[in-house]
């Protein structure tokens, strides 16, 4: 493995989520008592650890692959790839957007890279992702 990173929701994030469960908690002890609170804190709880694993988007570079989330590419078909600050980042993934591009962003992550795609099969022009570690991985891509 060449590269490897991983965005997790950030803290503030878990906690804004872990206040709204305990408003709902608290309304249902006040309408089904202490054990129906109680279990569903413990689900809730369990519910924001899922979350913490399930949002996380993993970059990876892994022989002459390039994965991201769910998606792989082989880095022979990766054409320009740019490092995106955060102004183009936000310009990037609003108004200059293609319809047709591949969005692996994270709102919580401000950069990121655009990488443009050379395969004639693929109609996808490029793929956007959000990462703070863009100058690495464009290296490694490069190289």
């Amino acid at each position: 493995m060449r590269f490897r990173e991983v965005q997790r929701p950030p803290i503030w994030l878990l906690a804004l989520f872990y206040f709204f469960f305990l408003s709902l908690v608290i309304a249902i002890w006040a309408a089904l008592g202490n054990l129906a609170a109680l279990i569903s804190l413990v689900v809730l709880t369990g519910t924001l650890v899922f979350i913490w694993f399930i949002f996380a988007l993993v970059i990876e570079v892994v022989g002459s692959q390039l994965r991201i989330g769910n998606a792989q590419i082989d880095i022979s078909y990766l054409g320009h790839c740019e490092s995106l600050s955060a102004a183009d980042m936000r310009r990037a993934r609003t108004r200059d957007i293609d319809p047709a591009a591949h969005l692996e962003i994270r709102f919580w992550v401000s950069e990121g890279i655009k990488i443009a795609l050379n395969d004639s099969r693929d109609p996808t022009p490029y793929w956007l992702v959000s990462t703070s570690r863009a100058d690495e991985l464009i290296a490694i891509l490069k190289n």
